[in-house]
């Protein structure tokens, strides 16, 4: 089973090595490592070109987003399960793809999702936070609850079916693309019970108020489009979960 791991750069030369050796280290060969930048200025690309024979695929050009890059990603992507690791992220241990690949083998799903740690920007050892996907439920939608997203790992034909993200989300295509293929689908899901992915702080829905308002406008957004009846309200009420995060790591 061919799995395609899709990184999304921009200006990532501190931390993207940490990404790239993450996928090299894991135990399972048949990996697809996709990496599309977005122009960057600093010694991203030198970072890119010194593991070049390592990557599968590399592209750098202007884009619209980072959910315009994934898309790119997906389209250049030819393995049979896709995922996405972010280029401040590194997987929680090298054996991370072979656990995902055989449950694939061995549960029918179209989905599986786990758990993340958040960690400190300058200390990936330092937990913050744990999310935990294991609540998870499509009618927890209209609160703003999904699975972690970074965790994900989709069957091709899933995307072919349901498409790609919606580039007129600027944080929360991911919460929009979650909301599409679950709430009113028969799509089989599997939570695997471990924590999978490092996600250091300071990612693009966790910078300050203005991320905040912006991230439950777009959810509200994503299910009025997907027609799951909700309001604002409502989707402030997945804080106290998150409060949860933090106080039991």
């Amino acid at each position: 089973m061919r799995v395609s791991i899709i990184t999304v750069t921009l200006n990532s030369a501190r931390t993207l090595e940490d990404t790239i050796l993450s996928i090299l280290h894991q135990d399972y060969d048949n990996i697809e490592h996709i990496i599309v930048d977005g122009g960057s200025k600093d010694d991203t690309l030198e970072i890119i070109e010194k593991y070049k024979d390592k990557i599968s695929k590399s592209i750098s050009e202007p884009d619209q987003g980072i959910y315009d890059a994934m898309n790119k990603g997906i389209a250049l992507a030819t393995g049979d399960l896709i995922g996405t690791l972010n280029s401040d992220d590194i997987y929680a241990n090298n054996t991370v793809i072979s656990e995902i690949v055989d449950v694939f083998s061995k549960v029918e799903t179209d989905i599986l999702f786990a758990d993340l740690w958040y960690v400190k920007n300058d200390n990936i050892n330092r937990i913050v936070r744990r999310f935990r996907s294991s609540q998870f439920h499509p009618k927890l939608l209209p609160y703003g609850i999904a699975p972690a997203h970074p965790t994900m790992f989709v069957k091709r034909h899933i995307i072919d079916t349901y498409g790609p993200y919606k580039t007129d989300y600027e944080i929360s295509a991911d919460f929009e693309f979650i909301a599409r293929i679950f709430y009113q689908t028969d799509v089989k899901y599997y939570y695997h019970p471990k924590v999978i992915i490092k996600m250091r702080m300071g990612g693009i829905s966790t910078r300050g108020w203005r991320s905040l308002l912006l991230s439950n406008q777009e959810m509200l957004k994503a299910c009025l489009e997907n027609d799951i009846p909700t309001n604002i309200f409502k989707i402030a009420m997945k804080y106290p979960r998150k409060v949860i995060g933090f106080l039991f790591k």
